[in-house]
């Protein structure tokens, strides 16, 4: 009888979205390095969420670290949340990560997985950057916006790609004919503890791919940056860890959550920001700086220069956006899947 409501609520909650949303879903290719820290996790549910709203597609997954177990791990979380079919693509040059959580998928329940997936090992997986571009030539001009929360080497490979089967174009070129925004989680725009020389992880462990990243993007496709003070502003509560997940006995969000984190601790939401801000960018949970230039040093270090013309904005946000950050993270990340089948 619970889980008959639960669908129900769900039902109104899919049906009053879109009827309140006239615009188009966004058309999303989420580019992420799902190994190290669980808030890649959390931000894939957040879509799927924002999917079964009606407010985006989820296009394709692409992974932009190695590790053996994350393209199955992937599979498992679009299958958990109905949507087991959505391609994905992994890089096989670029920093290899030991993980906390992605072991979930060895998991049994009697003699099936106990997070049913098709994908058996990332040997099967097509390219990153091919699948990029695959889905960026069948897709309407500038429709595509790119979340990327991880290591730049997918989208600096897929700018200097070349002419294939899927597109005549180079990467150069399709990217300025069909992508609308990137919505990047990396560098810090603020002091982080008084430091104002901090090296952010997602630049540090892939300072080339960065660096290649900012100094070829199109000028014209914009890219707008979420810092690391945004995630620690804004942490995920414990609290909706031990309460909003229990409509399943295994939870494949809350499960590795607790891997990483534990029970005790507020995770920030790093990645969270960028889905937010890349799927309603009008909804005022975020200002943004004036127009300028990234520039990546040798070091790791990423600087913003402001310029009237220039092509990377980076997100602002003040207490009260904060809370109602932190309130709409919770609601999206927990909201129970819409399309899933009952196990």
């Amino acid at each position: 009888m619970f889980r008959k409501r639960l669908a129900g609520i769900c039902f109104l909650l899919l049906m009053t979205s879109r009827l309140l949303s006239a615009a188009e879903p966004v058309q999303v290719i989420f580019d992420t390095d799902i190994s190290g820290d669980v808030d890649d996790v959390l931000a894939l549910a957040m879509l799927h969420t924002l999917a079964d709203r009606g407010e985006c597609d989820l296009l394709a997954v692409t992974i932009s670290k190695i590790n053996p177990l994350t393209g199955r791990f992937t599979d498992a979380t679009n299958t958990f949340y109905g949507r087991g079919d959505i391609p994905i693509g992994v890089t096989r040059d670029a920093q290899k990560r030991e993980s906390r959580y992605l072991k979930l998928i060895n998991e049994m329940q009697g003699d099936q997985s106990r997070y049913p997936h098709d994908v058996r090992s990332n040997d099967q997986l097509p390219d990153a950057v091919k699948l990029l571009r695959k889905t960026l030539a069948a897709s309407a001009d500038r429709s595509i916006v790119i979340i990327q929360v991880g290591l730049a080497a997918n989208l600096a490979d897929l700018v200097e790609s070349k002419a294939d089967e899927f597109s005549p174009l180079s990467g150069h070129e399709l990217i300025r004919k069909k992508v609308k925004l990137v919505s990047v989680m990396a560098g810090a725009f603020e002091p982080i503890d008084g430091n104002a020389h901090f090296l952010e992880a997602n630049v540090r462990n892939g300072i080339q791919s960065m660096q290649r990243f900012v100094r070829q993007w199109p000028q014209n496709t914009p890219v707008v940056w979420s810092g690391f003070e945004i995630g620690i502003a804004v942490r995920y509560p414990r609290e909706s860890i031990a309460r909003d997940f229990n409509y399943v006995e295994h939870h494949i969000v809350r499960e590795a959550y607790l891997l990483h984190s534990g029970p005790e601790h507020d995770r920030p939401s790093w990645d969270l920001t960028s889905v937010l801000y890349a799927v309603r960018p009008d909804d005022g949970y975020f200002d943004l700086s004036e127009p300028g230039k990234v520039t990546v040093d040798d070091d790791g270090f990423l600087s913003f220069h402001p310029t009237k013309q220039g092509r990377d904005r980076y997100l602002k946000m003040n207490p009260l956006q904060a809370v109602q950050v932190k309130e709409v993270l919770r609601s999206l990340v927990s909201q129970p899947p819409v399309i899933r089948r009952n196990q």
